[in-house]
């Protein structure tokens, strides 16, 4: 109880620092919304429509004290202010029907990549300075250092535009309604193909030689000699033993990835116009969209927070070394 309350104590702290940061940021930044807000409307606003405009934005004279309280009201209902790109719209409808698509696509691509990439790994390690070894490692280790965004042009072009045999945009097709069908979930997946391909190609290396390390040093410990010793074959050996205690490290990577799933993967979203987080990120920062870009990097703060006290907590349920260092702190 004494480290989890001591983990807790820190999440709450790093919102706190998290919300201030993001209050204060856009106090800094130069211009006014409602002006950027007016001048996409032709002819003049009134002062008193611009007025009203200003308190929409949250542009007011009061003292800053005041300013932070009524920030925090609005964040507990949930109230992040108006996009100004998508006018009238609120900033957390435009977050509400962006992160479902993020989440289903950098989501599942990051599953598969941990997954395969812990998988063949164990592979790699089992059959290291072999054949298999250097297949995959050398492979992998290209592919990881491949751009995401150049590994997706090339897929756009080549089995996009080329070979016509997926599509280039969108994350379902233009002349469909979303809606839960079968239908529908077969053209968002058909639209997902490349993007996820994309995610998941290059990160397989980074995942494969993390284990493939964990694992090579993990079987020179005692324990593992002294199992063999005992006439435990080898796959027990590989999966019983070393690979239970060399997934350790894997699995707080794979907790921390989930974390930064929320943030999207701006580029390939961009090269492939998927709604998602990434790409409203990208549009607000085009178009100066301040109240946009404030409620995005505070979803995306959030989740890498709460992330890292997912694993904190994860950690020490299997570690119990760590939950007693903690607690003794």
């Amino acid at each position: 109880m004494r480290y989890f309350l001591n983990r807790l104590g820190f999440l709450l702290l790093s919102i706190w620092v998290a919300v201030t940061i993001n209050f204060f940021l856009p106090r800094m930044m130069p211009g006014n919304p409602a002006l950027l807000a007016a001048s996409r409307y032709q002819g003049t606003l009134t002062p008193g429509a611009l007025h009203a405009l200003e308190l929409q934005f949250g542009v007011t004279n009061q003292p800053i004290w005041q300013q932070y309280l009524q920030y925090l009201n609005n964040l507990l209902h949930w109230n992040l202010g108006l996009s100004l790109t998508y006018y009238p719209v609120p900033v957390s409808q435009v977050i509400a029907q962006s992160l479902p698509w993020t989440l289903g696509l950098a989501g599942t691509a990051t599953v598969i990549a941990a997954f395969l990439g812990t998988a063949l790994g164990i592979l790699a390690a089992w059959r290291r300075n072999g054949a298999t070894d250097s297949i995959l490692t050398t492979s992998t280790t290209f592919t990881g250092h491949i751009p995401h965004q150049w590994f997706g042009l090339m897929l756009l072009f080549v089995l996009g535009y080329d070979l016509h045999w997926f599509p280039v945009a969108h994350a379902y097709t233009a002349s469909m309604t979303p809606q839960w069908s079968l239908a529908f979930a077969s053209t968002v997946v058909y639209h997902a193909i490349l993007p996820a391909l994309t995610i998941v190609v290059p990160g397989l290396g980074g995942w494969l030689l993390h284990m493939r390390n964990n694992m090579i040093q993990t079987l020179g410990d005692d324990y593992i000699v002294f199992a063999q010793a005992k006439g435990v074959g080898p796959g027990g050996v590989m999966f019983q033993h070393a690979g239970r205690n060399a997934l350790l490290p894997s699995v707080t990577s794979f907790a921390m990835a989930l974390g930064f799933v929320v943030g999207g993967v701006i580029l390939v979203e961009v090269v492939f116009s998927y709604p998602g987080v990434g790409y409203q990120l990208f549009t607000a920062v085009e178009n100066e969209d301040y109240p946009l870009m404030q409620g995005l990097f505070l979803i995306i703060s959030m989740s890498v927070l709460i992330a890292n006290f997912l694993v904190d907590l994860l950690y020490a349920r299997l570690d119990p070394r760590v939950r007693r260092a903690g607690a003794q702190s």
